[in-house]
């Protein structure tokens, strides 16, 4: 799913396109996409782009007449920008935005379409769209600690939850957590102050390194490659490849549709965390540390 880095440059290019243009009109490919009727579809035709913003991972075109179209891609819904009038992928369209300069394609490669629009009319609506959770990149240590420490939550769960940090995934927790050097599993509410400190740094730090390497990478092109496996993350999506600061061989817990990838030297002192299905099948077999992972990796 794209979350922070990558929608803060889809709205940049976006904004870049389409500010102050108008939007001719919205051709649908899937009309399932469309999660309202009042205002019609129609009410958006010919409507001057005031602004392109953010609302957590979702993105708003925010239209004169005080009408907002709000974009969740999910997981796999992706944009394409092409020349005016362009048709709308037969398997994997969902919709065009059609301006002066080109058309906005709206595609979600999945069989689970997810992804939606709404088209709403004043901010009191647009507002029903904002989960609450903190805008971490210009936060202070005390608002990020309000947030962490509200709940007791494994940080994993804490850092994705929308109520309580605004944009941050599956993806970018990973590489957070792996950079302030703590464990996905450790409850929130367990953490020194020094603890909470290092988390928020590294979250910033994250954030700006990866929105900067995003923007380096699409320069003055549309951002065509966005996606939550790169090669220059430290461990999310290397399960069995080896950490960068210690070589050690990135584990991984898998649950439901998601998986949180962590290495076991720098973020939990050696040990390998359960992951449920495994543990249940091995039973005893199942190693406890990463020595004893190893060793039994060369036994074979």
């Amino acid at each position: 799913m794209p979350e922070l880095p990558d929608i803060t440059v889809y709205v940049e290019s976006l904004e870049s396109r389409i500010k102050g243009t108008r939007l001719e009109k919205i051709r649908l490919g899937n009309p399932f996409i469309l999660r309202t009727f009042d205002p019609p579809l129609s009410a958006a035709s010919g409507t001057r782009i005031e602004a392109v913003e953010r609302i957590g991972k979702r993105i708003v075109f925010s239209l004169e007449d005080d009408l907002f179209v709000v974009i969740h891609l999910m997981i796999a819904g992706r944009f394409q920008w092409k020349k005016p009038n362009s048709k709308i992928p037969g398997r994997v369209g969902h919709a065009a935005f059609d301006f002066p300069d080109g058309t906005l394609l709206l595609t979600e490669a999945s069989t689970k379409k997810r992804a939606s629009i709404h088209l709403v009319s004043g901010r009191l609506s647009l507002a029903s769209f904002d989960r609450g959770g903190l805008e971490v990149l210009n936060s202070s240590v005390e608002s990020f600690q309000a947030a962490l420490v509200k709940e007791n939550r494994t940080l994993k769960r804490a850092l994705t939850d929308p109520r309580l940090f605004s944009g941050i995934g599956n993806a970018y927790s990973d590489e957070i957590l792996h950079r302030a050097g703590l464990s996905p599993l450790t409850l929130s509410q367990k953490l020194t102050d020094a603890d909470i400190k290092r988390l928020h740094a590294a979250t910033i730090a994250t954030m700006h390194e990866w929105i900067d390497r995003l923007r380096s990478e699409s320069a003055s092109k549309f951002p065509e490659k966005v996606t939550a496996f790169r090669e220059e993350m430290a461990v999310h999506g290397k399960f069995g490849k080896p950490c960068p600061v210690c070589s050690t061989k990135v584990q991984r817990i898998v649950y439901a549709e998601n998986e949180s990838n962590y290495c076991p030297r720098c973020q939990t002192g050696g040990k390998i965390l359960s992951d449920r299905s495994l543990a249940r099948l091995l039973k005893d077999d199942w190693p406890k540390t990463i020595d004893e992972l190893e060793q039994s990796e060369l036994g074979r």
